[in-house]
């Protein structure tokens, strides 16, 4: 419900923080949708908001990323039609454009006029907030999936402000560990501009057990092949260190800041401390 959305705020003083939690209120609410439709049928969560939300990385993120896994069944616009019904029935203003399913990666708005301006964040009610959902339609090969129950309490909002939960309950099939760094690696790989929640992530991954995560290199080398690149998966360390050599590391730390739990954290984000963990 809207009202919940803007009680779980109501407290809460760094627009930043604010913006994030409301995001990602929004982001359950239609994960939670896309559930009641079926749509993990054909679907796999993945990137860095299914991180945050199964894995429970300690950074806010923007999209939600899918990958499909079958064709059969495969109905986005029916999909769009009910989370656009859902949030609209909970008091929601929203918009949800058509989708272009031409394109191999579709892309989806899901568009909120007034919350902005009732959370004290925009000054006219017609500035939206959006969330962008992208669906790969040819993703490679090699993914291992899991499902996984989540109960979203929206327990990251500071102290003084009001834990909201009203049953934000849902099933997710998504990529295993692995087989998300093998994504997060091509992805950072690939990448033509600094985005420094890859490189947050990829030491958060590194950090997660003993001995280190390692990708899935068959999910991983399928990746590599299917975008053309000129080196083997084996080889992912160097490829990421020759990429570090070149970084504005104060660019990075202040691209990731902002969706940190706890912002001084980017000053973790050294080229000693990545190295460390490559």
């Amino acid at each position: 419900m809207k009202s919940e959305a803007l009680l779980l705020v109501e407290n809460v003083r760094d627009p930043a923080l604010k913006l994030n939690l409301l995001r990602e209120y929004l982001q359950a609410f239609i994960l939670r949708s896309l559930h009641e439709s079926n749509a993990f049928d054909c679907l796999s969560f993945v990137g860095g908001t299914a991180l945050r939300f199964l894995h429970g990385l300690p950074r806010f993120s923007e999209d939600l990323d899918f990958s499909l896994e079958q064709q059969q069944g495969y109905k986005i616009g029916l999909w769009l039609e009910k989370v656009k019904r859902d949030l609209s029935f909970a008091g929601f203003q929203v918009e949800v454009p058509p989708v272009n399913d031409r394109k191999t990666v579709q892309v989806a708005w899901v568009r909120t006029a007034e919350l902005l301006q009732e959370a004290g964040l925009a000054a006219l009610p017609q500035q939206k907030l959006s969330i962008k959902l992208e669906i790969d339609t040819r993703p490679p090969v090699g993914a291992a999936l899991e499902t996984t129950l989540v109960n979203r309490q929206f327990l990251a909002a500071p102290p003084g402000s009001v834990s909201v939960n009203r049953g934000l309950m849902f099933a997710l099939r998504h990529h295993d560990l692995p087989s998300l760094l093998a994504g997060k690696i091509h992805a950072m790989s690939t990448r033509e501009y600094l985005k420094g929640r890859d490189w947050y992530d990829l030491v958060w991954f590194r950090t997660l057990q003993t001995p280190r995560l390692e990708p899935n290199y068959v999910l991983l080398k399928n990746a590599l092949q299917q975008t053309g690149a000129n080196w083997s998966a084996e080889h992912w360390k160097e490829q990421v260190r020759e990429k570090l050599d070149a970084l504005d590391l104060k660019a990075l730390r202040s691209d990731v800041a902002p969706f940190l739990e706890r912002q001084a954290d980017a000053e973790l984000l050294t080229k000693e401390s990545i190295q460390k963990f490559l």
